[in-house]
């Protein structure tokens, strides 16, 4: 068989509902919403979660936690993922995103401690962990918060 010969079952696509077209369609007059009421009128029905009147589940429920609405999230690059740079270079987020280490810069970039760093960097992120900072002044690079 070819894609040139499929063809749709009978009764496999169901037409649709061409409502207000006369009394003979079948969906003419009300075209398929009943007499009165709430759901016949237009832009009439509901929201989502309405429960009549009754306190809906999603306000019954208790809420836990806190949200931090002001949170920044940060993309993590770990300190054994800069061992593919040279020597005395100057990585920044922009440079690390060139390089295919992470995807985007927007939120800020966060520099851990994961692994051993065997070159002497310039690391310019927007935080560092304590062990990231050790790491990388070990090494004889300089860490910089940007």
């Amino acid at each position: 068989m070819k894609l040139h010969e499929l063809k749709s079952q009978p009764g496999e696509r169901r037409p649709r509902k061409r409502v207000g077209r006369g009394t003979a369609s079948g969906l003419g007059k009300t075209s398929g919403r009943g007499q009165k009421g709430q759901k016949s009128r237009s832009g009439g029905g509901t929201r989502p979660g309405f429960e009549g009147g009754q306190m809906p589940i999603y306000m019954r429920l208790p809420k836990r936690g806190f949200k931090n609405i002001s949170r920044k999230e940060y993309v993590v690059v770990n300190i054994e993922d800069l061992n593919k740079f040279a020597d005395e270079t100057v990585v920044t987020p922009e440079l690390l995103r060139e390089s295919g280490i992470i995807k985007k810069v927007h939120p800020g970039v966060k520099i851990l401690g994961r692994g051993e760093l065997e070159r002497k960097l310039e690391v310019r992120a927007n935080g560092f962990s304590k062990s990231a900072v050790e790491k990388i002044t070990a090494a004889g690079g300089k860490a910089e918060v940007i």
